[in-house]
């Protein structure tokens, strides 16, 4: 038997995944477009100039270009006001050309997300935020219109490297809104077996060391330890955290929530950052966009 230094985890590759899910949307646009001479158009709201924001929009855009889905950028400045905002969404809303509608998150601290949020029409509610899209992934036996990208891509991370969730003992370290919580509800209703980990949760070590699938998005820097992982487990980082590097151009690079070379001693799959989970929420965007634009132009 191989001594556990000479384990090596299996990499999930989120970067090789998200490109054959690309695919196969590029394939179903182009379907669509010469069937009923229409593609699928995303539109995406960003207000400020928050760096991360900015760089997630950019991606965005050229994924859309590469699957050939329209994509509409919206560029609003950090002082707007939420009834300009809202406008602006309920004009989104009205447009038919527009199959999905993405608020970029966090918004400035002078408007109230949630009510930004439940203006965007439950049909184009691609992010999977709105407050009905959230109550029917909680509830057992209701389908939401859309799940949000992130959780989504989670669970097509495991279920396309063949683990499987059924009776599976799984921990989420985080309860945001956007990752955490609705990650949980995800892996519910796929009949895991889930704990919350969380800033007030005691002696989250032992916790987080009994579970079969880790869900580490807590956003604190290799916070998770090899130690505190269980042999054989399946670890998805959703952290992305910048760290002081001076032998890097940019002074910076990004690492995750989880100690990736500890990680990949005792792990049995697990996810690089960059590129694990980071392409897969951009491909879950544009499959939302393209099942919203099937349900209107496929009629």
């Amino acid at each position: 038997m191989a001594s556990q230094s000479d384990h090596k985890a299996a990499i999930i590759d989120g970067k090789a995944i998200a490109q054959t899910i690309r695919n196969e949307i590029a394939e179903e646009v182009r379907h669509l477009s010469q069937k009923y001479g229409k593609v699928p158009g995303l539109a995406v709201v960003i207000v400020g100039n928050r760096k991360d924001s900015q760089s997630y929009v950019s991606m965005k855009r050229k994924a859309c270009a590469e699957v050939g889905i329209l994509s509409l950028d919206i560029d609003l400045p950090e002082d707007v006001s939420q009834v300009d905002l809202i406008a602006k969404v309920h004009e989104l809303n009205a447009n038919p050309d527009v199959h999905g509608i993405l608020v970029q998150l966090p918004l400035p601290k002078h408007i109230n997300e949630e009510k930004v949020l439940s203006e965007i029409s439950i049909d184009k509610d691609v992010d999977g935020f709105h407050p009905l899209n959230i109550g029917k992934l909680a509830m057992k036996g209701r389908e939401p219109l859309f799940l949000p990208c992130t959780p989504k891509g989670c669970l097509e991370l495991l279920s396309r490297s063949g683990i499987s969730i059924k009776g599976k003992k799984a921990v989420v370290v985080g309860r945001s809104n956007i990752v955490g919580l609705p990650v949980s509800l995800l892996l519910l209703k796929a009949d895991a077996t889930v704990t919350v980990v969380h800033s007030h949760s005691h002696d989250p070590e032992n916790i987080i060391r009994e579970a079969d699938i880790i869900i580490a998005a807590a956003g604190q820097a290799m916070m998770i330890k090899g130690s505190w992982i269980k042999p054989g487990a399946a670890v998805i980082d959703v952290g992305t955290n910048a760290i002081d590097d001076s032998s890097r151009k940019s002074g910076y690079r990004l690492v995750g929530d989880v100690d990736f070379q500890e990680a990949c001693k005792v792990a049995g799959w697990v996810t690089p950052v960059p590129g694990g989970v980071g392409p897969m929420t951009v491909a879950m965007l544009l499959k939302n966009t393209l099942d919203g634009a099937k349900c209107v132009i496929a009629q």
